[in-house]
């Protein structure tokens, strides 16, 4: 069935000192590669890195990713306010243009849990024809930012930031993704909508 889809290569890249030393394991590649397995149809090539939190280190595997033809580029970890935390700043670094609303969504969402939510300085960049994300650091942060807010009975109750992805990568020229809607319903115009694949 994934054949029909057009395949996609997304950039992961966890940020963390210690992880990265290997002094723990990393949970933030492992989060990120079985919610985007999950939500999307689309065949996925995953380009990986785990780095420490140097923004040099981090402009340069965001630039990389980019050059190697990822659409998509999602970040985990360093975006609090701590002296260490530079991954906003790594990216806005290689940003060709800022795409604020993503943070702002982000935001939004994590204050339903934790009032320290205005303390995140998650962004969104778009560098060539690829979409850069800063995501939280904690798993459950991540598919809760990524899929929104959903009540008992599975209805949304707050947006995630990933149902406006698909229709931001066709805008900057990337491949047409596909989502679960049981996870993840994109929203495009029907302007844009193309016929599900046969």
């Amino acid at each position: 069935m994934s054949s029909t889809f057009e395949p996609v290569r997304i950039g992961i890249v966890s940020v963390s000192d210690r992880a990265s030393a290997g002094v723990y394991v990393d949970k933030g590649l492992p989060a990120l590669k079985d919610w985007l397995t999950r939500a999307l149809c689309n065949p996925i090539t995953f380009d990986e890195r785990l780095i420490p939190d140097e923004q040099h280190g981090i402009s340069a595997a965001l630039i990389a990713l980019v050059d190697a033809g990822c659409s998509l580029v999602l970040t985990t970890g360093g975006t609090g306010p701590a002296l260490r935390d530079v991954t906003p700043e790594a990216t806005l670094a290689v940003a060709h243009r800022e795409m604020p609303g993503f943070g702002e969504q982000m935001r939004q969402i994590s204050l339903r849990f934790v009032p320290t939510a205005i303390l995140s300085r998650q962004c969104a960049v778009i560098r060539e024809k690829s979409l850069i994300l800063n995501l939280p650091g904690q798993p459950k942060s991540i598919a809760e930012t990524l899929e929104g807010l959903k009540g008992e009975n599975g209805e949304q109750i707050v947006p995630g930031i990933f149902a406006a992805v698909p229709y931001c990568i066709d805008l900057i020229g990337g491949p047409y993704l596909e989502t679960r809607a049981d996870v993840c319903k994109a929203f495009r115009p029907k302007s844009a909508l193309r016929p599900a694949p046969g």
